[in-house]
Protein backbone atom coordinates (compact mmCIF):
# COMPACT_ATOMS: atom_id res chain seq x y z
CA UNK A 1 0.00 0.00 0.00
CA UNK A 2 1.38 3.40 -0.97
CA UNK A 3 1.30 6.12 1.67
CA UNK A 4 -0.28 9.47 0.87
CA UNK A 5 2.12 12.42 1.33
CA UNK A 6 1.50 14.37 4.51
CA UNK A 7 1.38 18.14 4.70
CA UNK A 8 3.94 20.22 6.55
CA UNK A 9 2.49 21.85 9.68
CA UNK A 10 5.17 24.03 11.28
CA UNK A 11 8.80 24.46 12.26
CA UNK A 12 10.15 25.54 15.64
CA UNK A 13 13.10 27.93 15.87
CA UNK A 14 15.09 28.90 18.95
CA UNK A 15 16.05 32.58 19.13
CA UNK A 16 17.85 34.68 21.77
CA UNK A 17 15.42 37.63 21.55
CA UNK A 18 11.81 36.68 20.89
CA UNK A 19 10.50 40.22 20.41
CA UNK A 20 13.20 41.03 17.83
CA UNK A 21 12.60 37.69 16.07
CA UNK A 22 8.84 38.29 15.83
CA UNK A 23 9.55 41.71 14.30
CA UNK A 24 12.04 40.22 11.81
CA UNK A 25 9.79 37.36 10.69
CA UNK A 26 6.70 39.58 10.50
CA UNK A 27 8.21 42.75 9.00
CA UNK A 28 10.97 41.33 6.78
CA UNK A 29 9.49 37.99 5.72
CA UNK A 30 5.85 39.07 5.96
CA UNK A 31 4.72 36.20 8.19
CA UNK A 32 1.43 36.64 10.07
CA UNK A 33 1.60 36.84 13.86
CA UNK A 34 -0.98 34.37 15.15
CA UNK A 35 -0.03 34.56 18.83
CA UNK A 36 2.24 37.32 20.14
CA UNK A 37 5.04 36.51 22.60
CA UNK A 38 3.77 34.67 25.65
CA UNK A 39 5.49 33.22 28.69
CA UNK A 40 5.15 29.55 29.60
CA UNK A 41 6.33 28.27 32.97
CA UNK A 42 7.02 24.79 34.23
CA UNK A 43 3.87 23.95 36.16
CA UNK A 44 0.88 21.58 36.12
CA UNK A 45 -1.05 23.45 33.39
CA UNK A 46 -1.70 21.60 30.14
CA UNK A 47 1.00 23.55 28.25
CA UNK A 48 3.40 23.30 31.20
CA UNK A 49 2.98 19.51 31.21
CA UNK A 50 3.41 19.32 27.41
CA UNK A 51 6.67 21.24 27.66
CA UNK A 52 7.91 18.97 30.46
CA UNK A 53 7.08 15.96 28.28
CA UNK A 54 9.19 17.46 25.47
CA UNK A 55 12.07 19.15 27.35
CA UNK A 56 12.17 17.05 30.53
CA UNK A 57 11.83 18.28 34.10
CA UNK A 58 13.74 21.40 35.11
CA UNK A 59 13.25 23.41 31.93
CA UNK A 60 11.95 26.35 33.97
CA UNK A 61 10.35 28.90 31.68
CA UNK A 62 10.30 29.96 28.06
CA UNK A 63 8.76 32.56 25.82
CA UNK A 64 6.95 31.54 22.65
CA UNK A 65 5.21 33.13 19.67
CA UNK A 66 3.32 31.60 16.75
CA UNK A 67 3.46 32.95 13.19
CA UNK A 68 2.31 31.62 9.81
CA UNK A 69 3.58 31.88 6.26
CA UNK A 70 1.38 32.99 3.37
CA UNK A 71 0.55 29.35 2.62
CA UNK A 72 -0.36 28.52 6.22
CA UNK A 73 2.84 26.84 7.43
CA UNK A 74 3.46 27.61 11.10
CA UNK A 75 6.63 29.15 12.46
CA UNK A 76 6.98 28.66 16.20
CA UNK A 77 9.60 30.91 17.80
CA UNK A 78 11.07 29.98 21.20
CA UNK A 79 13.22 31.98 23.60
CA UNK A 80 14.51 29.58 26.24
CA UNK A 81 15.72 30.60 29.69
CA UNK A 82 19.49 30.06 29.77
CA UNK A 83 19.78 29.89 25.97
CA UNK A 84 23.18 29.94 24.29
CA UNK A 85 24.34 30.06 20.68
CA UNK A 86 25.66 26.87 19.07
CA UNK A 87 29.38 26.59 18.36
CA UNK A 88 28.51 25.86 14.72
CA UNK A 89 25.17 27.17 13.45
CA UNK A 90 25.53 25.24 10.18
CA UNK A 91 26.55 21.76 11.28
CA UNK A 92 25.46 20.19 8.00
CA UNK A 93 27.35 16.94 8.69
CA UNK A 94 25.43 16.44 11.95
CA UNK A 95 22.27 14.39 11.58
CA UNK A 96 19.14 16.44 11.96
CA UNK A 97 17.68 19.62 10.58
CA UNK A 98 20.18 22.14 9.26
CA UNK A 99 17.97 24.52 7.28
CA UNK A 100 14.47 25.28 6.05
CA UNK A 101 13.43 27.12 2.90
CA UNK A 102 10.99 29.83 1.93
CA UNK A 103 9.91 30.98 -1.51
CA UNK A 104 9.76 34.48 -2.98
CA UNK A 105 9.75 35.35 -6.69
CA UNK A 106 11.64 38.54 -5.77
CA UNK A 107 14.51 36.57 -4.23
CA UNK A 108 17.00 39.42 -4.62
CA UNK A 109 14.64 41.96 -3.04
CA UNK A 110 13.98 39.72 -0.06
CA UNK A 111 17.70 39.01 0.26
CA UNK A 112 18.42 42.75 0.43
CA UNK A 113 15.76 43.22 3.14
CA UNK A 114 17.19 40.31 5.19
CA UNK A 115 20.71 41.74 5.05
CA UNK A 116 19.45 45.27 5.83
CA UNK A 117 17.67 43.86 8.92
CA UNK A 118 20.87 42.28 10.28
CA UNK A 119 20.76 38.89 8.58
CA UNK A 120 23.58 37.43 6.48
CA UNK A 121 23.96 36.24 2.92
CA UNK A 122 25.91 32.95 3.04
CA UNK A 123 26.58 32.55 -0.70
CA UNK A 124 26.00 34.22 -4.07
CA UNK A 125 22.57 33.87 -5.68
CA UNK A 126 22.78 30.78 -7.90
CA UNK A 127 20.74 29.74 -10.94
CA UNK A 128 19.61 26.12 -11.31
CA UNK A 129 19.27 26.36 -15.10
CA UNK A 130 21.48 29.26 -16.27
CA UNK A 131 20.21 30.77 -19.50
CA UNK A 132 17.19 28.43 -19.61
CA UNK A 133 14.89 29.01 -16.61
CA UNK A 134 14.85 31.76 -13.98
CA UNK A 135 14.98 29.36 -10.97
CA UNK A 136 17.30 30.81 -8.32
CA UNK A 137 18.35 30.07 -4.75
CA UNK A 138 20.51 31.49 -1.97
CA UNK A 139 21.35 30.51 1.61
CA UNK A 140 20.97 33.19 4.30
CA UNK A 141 20.83 33.56 8.08
CA UNK A 142 18.33 35.46 10.15
CA UNK A 143 19.86 37.98 12.63
CA UNK A 144 19.84 35.21 15.26
CA UNK A 145 21.94 32.66 13.33
CA UNK A 146 19.17 30.41 12.00
CA UNK A 147 20.14 29.28 8.50
CA UNK A 148 17.54 29.13 5.76
CA UNK A 149 17.31 29.07 2.01
CA UNK A 150 15.30 31.25 -0.36
CA UNK A 151 13.92 29.80 -3.60
CA UNK A 152 12.54 31.94 -6.41
CA UNK A 153 10.17 29.19 -7.56
CA UNK A 154 8.40 26.26 -5.95
CA UNK A 155 10.27 23.18 -4.84
CA UNK A 156 8.19 21.08 -7.24
CA UNK A 157 8.94 23.24 -10.27
CA UNK A 158 12.64 23.38 -9.46
CA UNK A 159 13.22 19.65 -9.03
CA UNK A 160 10.64 18.19 -11.41
CA UNK A 161 12.80 19.56 -14.22
CA UNK A 162 15.87 17.55 -13.11
CA UNK A 163 17.91 20.33 -11.52
CA UNK A 164 21.10 18.25 -11.35
CA UNK A 165 20.99 16.77 -14.85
Amino acid sequence: MQTTPRTFSHIGLSVPDLDAAVRFYAEVLGFYVLMPPSEIVEDDSAIGQMCTDVFGPGWGRLRIAHLATGDGIGVELFEFEGHHPPKDNFAFRRHGTFHFAIQDPDLEGLLARIVAAGGKQRMPVRHYFPGQKPYRMVYVEDPFGNVFEIYSHSYELTYAAGAYS
